[in-house]
């Protein structure tokens, strides 16, 4: 019993030994504070920001047309290939006109015929030879001579379908031999060496536009600088289903890069211009209950934990800022209410902190926020 009572005496205090050493580490730890999370960072700047209005536009031809045939007949000859640039007036299709050249031969006959007979019976009638009626029949018939032939060549220049203005043809859409019946779709015409951009503002913003105003394009066609253009016309009425007004800006397009039906990126420039203050897009935590950034600050004197890393790099506290956001222009977002210019604010690692999370900052291959951000083609 003695015996026994002696092992249950010597597990008893060993077990109590551990459980007072987990204790003391317990205490310890919660003493130091949890370990530090490693953070990119960058400070709050002020940067002056022109006032634009920013929409989503679709690219429209400045000129574009259907090309088909106005009258009926067989293809003889087809003078374009698929995607060609054509100029103003070249001809690009020809239809059948044997019969119409017999009919044009006979009308110009006749007309020579009726030239001969008035110069003979004006010769006669100043001679006093026969009457003037008689001269006034031949120029009637010379005339109708004169018609039929302008009627005819009329009649071949129809079988004749040429470019109405220079560009770009579309898609042949058909083949020697082939018989035309009038309007059948033979290709397209687009002129793109300048383009239109429709797009759709509030129509709170009617008194913000006017025509001339610049606009700036950004396509996915587009790497570089945004292409620059200018208001052309604003619609005189709303849409009554969105309430929004209906904008055209036109802008050149020398590369042939923007083809109709393509969406961009529009941007009006306002004459106003103001100041900001922005911090990086990845700074932004978005939640349900709102957005926050989490602003690097000094640890406080009587926080847990230490004041540096075995490395010597200083332990600083992530506090939680909820912000009102604005504008996002390349890689800032503009900060209407929240924080200030010159606080800094984690960038790299802000979706695994919470506030008063402790933090160490490492810069060291962190990308450089711009407003023109451009994707190297590599």
């Amino acid at each position: 019993m003695l015996g026994l009572i002696l092992v249950i005496g010597i597990l008893g205090g060993v077990k109590g030994w551990q459980i007072s050493n987990l204790m003391a580490m317990g205490k310890e730890a919660a003493k130091q504070g949890p370990p530090p999370e490693s953070v990119g960072t960058a400070v709050a700047s002020e940067q002056t920001w022109e006032g634009t209005l920013s929409a989503v536009g679709s690219v429209t031809s400045l000129k574009g047309v259907a090309l088909s045939n106005d009258a009926p007949g067989v293809v003889t000859r087809i003078s374009f290939e698929s995607g060609q640039v054509v100029r103003q007036g070249q001809v690009l299709v020809e239809l059948d006109v044997n019969v119409e050249r017999t009919q044009l031969a006979s009308a110009e006959a006749r007309k020579e015929l009726a030239m001969t007979n008035v110069t003979r019976t004006r010769a006669l009638v100043e001679k006093g030879a026969i009457a003037q009626s008689q001269l006034d029949t031949d120029d009637a018939q010379l005339k109708t001579a004169t018609a039929d032939v302008e009627n005819i060549k009329a009649q071949i220049a129809r079988k004749q379908i040429r470019a109405p203005f220079s560009g770009r043809l579309g898609i042949r859409n058909v083949n020697l031999g082939q018989y035309l019946s009038p309007g059948t779709s033979l290709t397209v015409l687009e002129a793109i060496n300048a383009v239109y951009v429709d797009f759709t503002l509030p129509q709170q913003r009617l008194s913000d536009i006017t025509v001339g105003m610049p606009v700036r394009l950004e396509s996915t066609e587009d790497a570089g600088a945004p292409r620059e253009g200018t208001v052309a016309a604003v619609d005189p009425s709303i849409d009554t289903a969105t309430r929004a007004i209906k904008v055209r800006a036109s802008v050149p397009n020398k590369d042939e890069k923007l083809r109709p039906g393509m969406f961009v990126n529009v941007s009006v420039v306002l004459p106003t211009r103001a100041s900001t203050v922005t911090v990086p897009l990845p700074a932004v935590v978005h939640a349900p209950y709102g957005d926050s950034v989490f602003v690097a600050e000094d640890k406080k004197a009587d926080a847990p934990g230490g004041t540096k890393t075995p490395d010597g790099r200083p332990i600083k506290t992530a506090r939680q800022q909820f912000v009102r956001v604005g504008e996002a222009r390349g890689d800032f977002v503009e900060i209407l209410d929240g924080i200030k210019a010159g606080q800094e604010v984690v960038t790299s690692g802000a979706f695994k902190l919470r506030n008063g999370a402790p933090i160490t900052i490492d810069n060291k291959v962190q990308p450089k926020p711009q407003l023109n951000p451009a994707v190297e083609n590599k």
